[in-house]
């Protein structure tokens, strides 16, 4: 049966319960931070070796598609009623927020050692302890709009820039693409300072704390975020229903400089799983968007 996910801020209180509790009794049983290892073990940048599947790369989007979907077939076996909600940040721009409110993802850290200390995810509340990351904190991180030195979400002018794109990706099929959809959703381009970050990365960098690096699942709101991503994808479908969903369809030829090895083609494997990007270009029949 075909299930939905919803916007965060219109979820009831017996679903942002549900939700959370499930998400805790994952982090228990310490199928989260497996989770959080995946992730990890996949933030291959592009001056790194070896194939790159889950940033900086044309996978972008069926790769966290599939991710999202174990995580949340994970949530199910919990509780069957549960779906990953999605934050539409173009609309929920403030650290005042429904998505911050205490019976969902709690607030900002504070502002000595930016430690959240409200909500369910509160170290001080006991179950939520980081186990896997860059830093030896066991208490999650958050630093909301960066106060330091400010730096705002992605507005929808900014989202229509991405989405106006009628190509999926370009060679060099990495973050330095000046053209395409993916990376200018994904987020990275050749600027400086915070106009360097682009929609989704600069969501990871307007939230801060755990949520900047390979390590961010740490943070719930990382699944929010993208579910949105991946609702962007779907409509960006629709919206050029005459583009190919997905490129390169065939892997770079030898020589070319272009990715040969290092990035997957259309109908090629991605780790861990060996599904291919193919076969992710639709969700209809799982799930659906409200």
């Amino acid at each position: 049966m075909v299930y939905t996910r919803k916007n965060q801020s219109r979820l009831t209180s017996a679903e942002k319960r549900r939700f959370v509790n499930a998400v805790l009794e994952l982090k228990r049983k310490g199928r989260y931070d497996e989770f959080v290892r995946t992730h990890v073990e996949h933030y291959v940048a592009d001056g790194d070796d070896g194939l790159r599947v889950a940033h900086m790369t044309p996978s972008f989007l069926p790769w966290h598609r599939r991710f999202l979907l174990d995580f949340e077939r994970a949530l199910q076996r919990v509780d069957s009623s549960v779906t990953v909600p999605y934050w539409d940040w173009t609309a929920d721009r403030t650290p005042g927020a429904s998505i911050w409110g205490a019976s969902l993802l709690g607030g900002n850290g504070r502002r000595s050692d930016r430690q959240v200390v409200t909500g369910p995810f509160a170290h001080t509340n006991g179950h939520w302890k980081i186990k896997v990351g860059a830093t030896n904190g066991a208490f999650l991180m958050r630093d909301l709009g960066r106060p330091h030195d400010p730096i705002e979400l992605p507005t929808k002018h900014e989202l229509d820039w991405a989405m106006r794109d009628p190509v999926y990706d370009t060679a060099p099929w990495d973050s330095t693409s000046d053209e395409g959809y993916r990376n200018k959703l994904e987020g990275w381009t050749s600027g400086i300072g915070n106009s360097k970050w682009r929609n989704h990365n600069r969501v990871h960098r307007w939230v801060g704390g755990h949520m900047l690096g390979g390590a961010s699942v740490n943070d719930p709101v990382f699944w929010l975020n993208h579910a949105f991503v991946d609702l962007l994808w779907d409509r960006w479908q629709a919206r050029h229903p005459r583009s190919a969903p997905y490129l390169p369809a065939e892997p770079p030829r030898v020589g070319t400089g272009m990715g040969r090895g290092r990035v997957v083609a259309r109908g090629e494997g991605m780790p861990p799983w060996d599904v291919k990007p193919e076969e992710l270009f639709s969700h209809r029949g799982i799930y659906r968007y409200a």
